[in-house]
């Protein structure tokens, strides 16, 4: 039983260290430093250097300067395209350093399950930052960095004192990543590519063809193929195609054939 919970224990320390990473590094250096050199933590012998004071101190000024940087909308998301490069590897040497003296596999192991969980909350925390960064006023970025904080405090605290319960919540946590990361992605796309075609760095879509876009069929042809001068025969060709599919006489596919066929391009 005692084996039983001391791994539970190491489990939650390893995994809770490097998921707490990926959303502010700093603050869990302090954490386990400051509880450390307390004795309030008991921590594997290949962590115990963060307990020296000049650790805690580094850790300390890191954690003082994003209190006020994670506030500041657009900077926040800038500091972490940067911790990009800083969390991810930590939370993996945290969780390795974790597991203590134990085979070298079991260690890289334990590196690498730290170092793909403090991506996924660093990415996830990053995705959400920046989706928040788009509301003009800065109380939701305000309101979002201090509940980061107060989710990492209390996530290592309960790590600490009731492993199982953390680790059912880790569980929980990864779930909702993976089916919210991808959604992410998709209105973080959406945001860059409008930003893109107000600055004139990509060109806009092509209009759909509709009666009252003000389109003749032919103009629609032309703005969906981006195709070179046709002959005048050609235009008379592809409208004359265009009325009867939409008099539906011919089929949208017996439409593209014959479009392909009209252009040359079969």
């Amino acid at each position: 039983m005692e084996s039983y919970q001391a791994l539970l224990a190491t489990l939650a320390l390893s995994m809770g260290a490097s998921w707490a990473s990926g959303i502010n590094l700093y603050a869990v250096l302090l954490v386990l430093g400051i509880g450390g050199s307390t004795g309030n933590i008991d921590l594997p012998p290949d962590l115990q250097v963060l307990a020296d004071p000049m650790v805690i101190g580094a850790a300390g000024l890191m954690y003082f300067v994003e209190f006020f940087v994670d506030k500041t909308p657009g900077v926040d998301t800038a500091w972490d395209t940067l911790h990009t490069f800083i969390r991810i590897p930590a939370g993996a040497m945290l969780a390795a350093g974790a597991v203590g003296d134990v085979t070298p596999a079991l260690e890289i192991a334990a590196g690498i399950m730290g170092g793909a969980l403090s991506a996924t909350s660093h990415v996830t925390k990053t995705g959400t930052r920046a989706l928040i960064n788009t509301s003009p006023e800065p109380f939701s970025n305000w309101g979002a960095s201090i509940s980061e904080d107060i989710v990492v405090f209390t996530g290592l605290w309960t790590a600490l004192n009731y492993p199982l319960v953390f680790l059912c919540l880790l569980f929980a946590f990864v779930v909702l990543a993976i089916w919210v990361l991808p959604k992410i992605w998709r209105v973080l796309k959406a945001i860059v590519l409008k930003i893109g075609g107000w600055l004139g760095m990509r060109d806009a879509p092509p209009p759909a063809y509709s009666h009252t876009s003000g389109m003749s069929p032919i103009d629609f042809s032309l703005a969906i193929d981006n195709h070179p001068v046709y002959s005048e025969e050609q235009l008379r060709q592809i409208e004359a195609l265009q009325c009867l599919k939409e008099a539906g006489k011919i089929s949208e596919e017996e439409f593209l054939n014959t479009k392909k066929k009209i252009l040359g391009e079969e």
